[in-house]
């Protein structure tokens, strides 16, 4: 930790240091303030701050998920308590130092903005209201949150043991691990600990209210004192209340706040998830026939004489209204849950039409209800041709035929929702709009046009919704304008490109070694030649390793003659796979270069590339580059500076390296730049010229 706030020479970071100390250094001012006076304009800045920082704590309460995810609570209040009372002496010093002449802002707008100007009756009516305040805040809130936070500590003490045993017996039968069990152990004493110390510091609040009442008191005499014996003043009673009020209101308000907090905090105990959440779930979502009658109730208070009809029948019909909407949802879920539960209770009466074990798809496609139109038959089942011309150009593109896409609609999904899977897994998803189209903006509209703001789902590219009457504009403005079908088509492209090595199966592989041996049996039998070629999980891994990079496989013929020429020399399957990039050398040349031939590309520092070398490390999985933390991130970071300079100059970013260099290269940037290509030497042909336009190096690490 002490690392944290050293510069790189070696010395003390001034920013780190004002961090580290600034607790110390609050709490021994809160102190200090007790004793010390203060001016009047810092007076009003402490209790501005005093009021926001209450008001913070209160909405962090109100948007936590659990109570002991705020573990810090008991220690603010505290702070807040010592805060708030030294605020309070300091305020009564001034008030009676200064008198008539007081100056703090903050007090008098709080005074006048409850007594007012009204002469001694908006003063007797301010001092009722506030003696008012100061009552329900002590025998409502605080009390109350007392009484809970002391019965939440001794029930939970209670049954720490309990629960403790229950971890155990768990762990002990196996049905947990013990990482598992140590976290909940330590869940289970977070908690003991959490109210443990709600219970005291709820004694805080107590504390403060009764203090302040006090000084408030003690104010107003010594005011009625020395305004009228000592300094002879005029309307010492109306000064002096005035003052006192106002003093209580902007101490006690925050107190107020802080009360309400703890309250929430502690009646919360059993509680998971946002309050707001758990109010609409358990009385905004509750049975139709509640609002019904709370409905019937309003109109029959309408039609008494006597109530306000013109403020209960508006009541009784918004009532109504959420009373109709939350019946229909309801039985729309019940007619969903029952359709479920009818198909389930078919599938249980046949079940010899499914085996015992239904394999997962390669690759599906879930759809919403509201976007069923777009395979269905009476409506042209647009979407199915798209997909199977995605199918025809993946394969012409990465040489990989794509297994059927199953395509279903799922009720869980959002109506105009849809969801790619492979095997089973959630691969990418987006939302559509029938009947309008996707407006992405390439970088050269003349014309900002307006439309609802989205995101592609492809690309993640900022883009609005038109209707169909604006497409024309949007075009000739120079958007890119895309059709409902065309989006999730373009997605499916996509994904396939980004993870066509997990849709690439074992079976998958031996179909494309059996359709080769049709044409090209030498070619096969040298490469799976028993004692010197590979099986075949070995030639799906090169596969594996050629279309992570966005290789195309459809030259088999070249990969499987560079397998059958290496693999006598080694069977490693990072050597092989980049024999085979070898191989392919003229496509992947090709793949990056400009239409003029040239290969723009990033070189990196000599010793830079020697210490990727060196941090080679061998694992059951395949090689890793294992550069120390700090040199990885500054690896990563220079890297990421120099794409970025690249993509600014409008080129693709490609680094060149040896090629003892490369795999690690594109192992060690993978995780941050995933499309990110990366070229050996040997790669490069004689018809593509490369050109350096930048050099990788990062400053020496200690």
């Amino acid at each position: 930790m002490a690392d944290a706030v050293l510069n790189n020479e070696g010395t003390r970071n001034p920013l780190g240091f004002l961090k580290d100390s600034f607790p110390a250094v609050a709490v021994i001012t809160i102190v200090l303030a007790i004793i010390l006076p203060m001016p009047p304009v810092l007076l009003d800045a402490l209790m501005a701050i005093n009021l926001v920082f209450a008001l913070m704590i209160l909405l962090i309460v109100l948007y936590t998920q659990k109570p002991t995810e705020f573990s810090l609570f008991p220690t603010l209040l505290l702070v807040s308590t010592v805060f708030s009372l030294a605020l309070n002496v300091s305020s009564t010093r001034l008030i009676l130092n200064d008198g008539e002449r007081f100056e703090g802002q903050m007090i008098k707008a709080f005074s006048n903005f409850v007594v007012g100007s009204s002469g001694d009756e908006g003063l007797v009516v301010g001092f009722i209201i506030f003696i008012i305040i100061i009552a329900v805040q002590v025998i409502v809130i605080t009390k109350g949150a007392t009484r809970v936070s002391e019965v939440a500590a001794r029930f939970t003490l209670d049954s720490m043991q309990v629960k403790m045993m229950a971890v155990e017996t768990e762990y002990s039968s196996g049905a947990i691990t013990e990482e598992e069990a140590q976290r909940r152990k330590a869940q289970i004493q977070k908690e003991s600990d959490f109210y443990g110390s709600m219970d005291g510091a709820s004694k805080f609040i107590s504390g403060n209210v009764k203090v302040g009442v006090f000084i408030i008191i003690v104010e107003m005499l010594g005011g009625f004192i020395i305004g009228s014996t000592i300094r002879g003043e005029q309307n010492v009673v109306s000064i002096y209340i005035r003052l006192a009020v106002g003093d209580g209101l902007v101490t006690q308000l925050p107190a107020l706040l802080i009360s309400t907090a703890m309250g929430i905090v502690v009646t919360r105990a059993a509680a998971t998830g946002i309050l707001v959440d758990q109010v609409i779930e358990q009385i905004l979502e509750r049975d139709s026939l509640v609002y019904w009658i709370c409905a019937a109730v309003l109109v029959v208070l309408a039609v008494l004489p006597g109530f306000p009809w013109y403020v209960l029948l508006p009541m009784a019909a918004l009532v109504a209204f959420h009373a109709y909407r939350t019946g229909q949802r309801k039985k729309r879920t019940a007619s969903i849950n029952e359709a479920m539960a009818r198909t389930r209770d078919q599938k249980e009466e046949r079940p010899a039409d499914f085996p015992p074990v239904v394999p997962l798809d390669p690759l599906s496609l879930e759809l919403g209800y509201g976007l069923v139109p777009l395979v269905e038959k009476e409506k042209g089942a647009e979407l199915l041709e798209r997909v199977q011309g995605v199918r025809r150009q993946s394969a012409y593109d990465l040489g990989l035929v794509i297994p059927k896409v199953r395509i279903m609609d799922n009720s869980i999904l959002e109506p105009s929702e849809y969801c790619f899977k492979i095997k089973g897994v959630d691969s990418g998803r987006g939302k559509i709009r029938l009947g309008y189209y996707l407006c992405i903006n390439p970088g050269t509209v003349s014309a900002e046009m307006e439309g609802e703001k989205t995101v592609d789902p492809a690309f993640g590219l900022p883009a609005i919704w038109i209707d169909q009457e604006k497409r024309d504009e949007a075009e000739r403005a120079g958007y890119t304008v895309v059709d409902p079908p065309s989006i999730i088509a373009t997605h499916l492209t996509e994904i396939i490109r980004r993870s066509a090595a997990d849709i690439l199966g074992l079976q998958d592989t031996q179909g494309i070694l059996d359709t080769l041996r049709k044409e090209y049996p030498a070619v096969v039998d040298e490469a799976l030649k028993e004692g010197r070629g590979l099986r075949v999980p070995e030639i799906q891994k090169i596969f594996h390793g050629l279309l992570r990079e966005r290789v195309s496989i459809r030259n088999l013929v070249s990969i499987l003659e560079a397998v059958a020429d290496y693999a006598p020399v080694s069977k490693n399957i990072w050597f092989l796979t980049e024999k085979a990039r070898q191989a392919l050398s003229s496509q992947i040349c090709h793949q990056y270069a400009d239409e003029d031939r040239r290969l723009r590309v990033l070189t990196i520092d000599p010793s830079l590339e020697q210490r990727i070398i060196d941090a080679k490390y061998e694992t059951a999985s395949g090689l890793v580059c294992a550069l120390d933390p700090p040199t990885q991130k500054a690896w990563i970071k220079a890297v990421v500076k120099a794409v970025s300079a690249i993509k600014e100059r409008g080129w693709m970013p490609v680094i060149l390296c040896s090629e003892q260099a490369r795999y690690l290269v594109k192992n060690s940037t993978d995780r941050e730049l995933p499309d990110l290509a990366v070229l050996s030497v040997q790669e490069i042909v004689s018809s593509v010229i490369p050109e350096a336009v930048g050099m990788i190096r990062i400053e020496e690490t200690e």
